[in-house]
């Protein structure tokens, strides 16, 4: 029984994680089409908040996890690291374009 509410805490996490990740999309794409420069650094700012959250709620998570388990692939809506990877360069890209 221990086992599967574990199971369901992660299930939660994850969900969270993704919802966060979305959340932090939004923010950077908002922030792409702004042109009000002030405007755009605060949702920047909010965007790199999201981020740290998602990192953090994901170190939770991995350690969580059962050692067997973390074979396994996430939730199907969950992005992998390697589209984390590429929206974070594709992030600091704009961040150096901005000036």
């Amino acid at each position: 029984m221990l086992n599967k509410n574990k199971q369901a805490t992660v299930g939660q996490m994850i969900q969270r994680c993704h919802k966060w990740r979305q959340k932090r999309k939004q923010y950077i794409d908002t922030a792409r089409q702004t042109s009000d420069e002030i405007e755009r650094e605060r949702l920047l700012q909010a965007a790199e908040h999201y981020g740290r959250i998602v990192n953090a709620e994901q170190g939770k998570i991995d350690s969580m996890r059962d050692p067997r388990d973390k074979t396994q692939t996430p939730v199907a809506e969950e992005p992998t690291e390697e589209s984390t990877d590429e929206d974070d360069a594709s992030f600091s890209d704009f961040i150096s374009n901005l000036k």
